[in-house]
């Protein structure tokens, strides 16, 4: 029998949560374990107020188990792996907390992918939430199409840099496999997954696309967030050039404004067509300012992140080096 953990990050939770976790219980192949990495607001010093609330959704809270950290200890990438060293199972899912499952055979879809031997890791489809806009909902289906995806050494010629995508919003890996990759990037401001997706395909494993397992996960960012969350994105490419050089993102962008522009004209939503391009110019100009980000003062990259406590303990650990 198959052992797994989920493994979902926590930080002042909301509705949604409870929805993860009453999804979870209703699985068809149900978890052994669930572990809650609950960071504690600024200056909490026990758990959480209302977890338990939270625990009780899932029905049998013995298989819940929560551990505390400090905000100032949290990273995308360093608290996912801190994570897993607490696991021993052989598979690990690692959800986000707004991911909720859309159905009973989350688990049960994505662990069957792992009957072929070199899948080290499969990640799920993102179902756009009954609210979202239209663009969301088309860029949603353009990012998490109906199409399994296999993601190899082989498809990087036609894939590009989507053969590294993986979206730790839902994302299962065999933590044999995980172990052999080093584990996630211990500080990153993000694309933790993305980098773990990369370092399993270059040790000649295999990462799966599964369209059968499903979440309902959207945002609706403003142009703002759109901004720095892309100079974020960007940020994490430069930081790690051994993975992302030579594997330009820049077309994938383009392609997908294209496709959604044509989806809203068909639609006939014509005048949404320039809040797209509005949104898309942002994006674009928060990535190609965070590719440049060495050459800002840490006062305007304070101001053009969306992890300003990644840059805070950065700047600690530059002094204790």
């Amino acid at each position: 029998m198959n052992r797994i953990d989920v493994i979902i990050p926590v930080y002042n939770p909301d509705e949604k949560l409870k929805k993860l976790l009453s999804g979870l219980s209703r699985q068809s192949v149900r978890a052994d374990r669930i572990i809650l990495i609950w960071t504690l607001p600024e200056g909490k010093d026990s758990d959480p107020a209302g977890c338990a609330e939270y625990i009780s959704c899932y029905g049998d809270k013995t298989f819940v188990e929560t551990v505390c950290i400090e905000k100032k200890d949290f990273d995308h990438g360093g608290t996912r792996a801190y994570a897993a060293s607490l696991s021993d199972a052989e598979y690990m899912l690692f959800m986000t907390q707004d991911a909720v499952p859309a159905d009973n055979n989350l688990i049960s879809s994505l662990l069957k992918k792992f009957e072929n031997k070199n899948v080290a890791a499969a990640y799920a489809r993102q179902l756009p939430a009954k609210d979202a806009t239209l663009t969301e909902k088309i860029i949603r289906e353009f990012n998490y199409p109906e199409t399994e995806r296999v993601q190899n050494s082989d498809t990087l010629s036609c894939y590009g840099i989507k053969t590294y995508f993986c979206s730790d919003v839902c994302a299962m890996y065999k933590k044999v496999c995980y172990d052999e990759a080093g584990g996630f990037v211990r500080r990153t401001i993000f694309n933790e997954d993305m980098i773990m997706a990369a370092s399993l395909v270059n040790l000649g494993y295999t990462v799966m696309y599964t369209p059968e397992a499903r979440v309902v996960h959207s945002h609706h960012y403003t142009y703002m967030e759109q901004y720095r969350r892309n100079f974020d994105l960007a940020v994490s490419q430069e930081e790690h050039p051994e993975i992302f050089d030579g594997v330009p993102s820049e077309g994938e962008g383009i392609k997908m404004v294209i496709t959604v522009a044509k989806k809203l004209v068909k639609a006939g939503r014509i005048y949404m067509v320039p809040d797209l391009f509005l949104e898309s110019a942002f994006k674009y100009m928060g990535y190609r300012k965070g590719k440049r980000y060495k050459r800002l003062s840490g006062k305007k990259i304070l101001r053009c992140t969306m992890n300003r406590l990644y840059w805070m303990n950065k700047k600690d650990t530059d002094k204790d080096n």
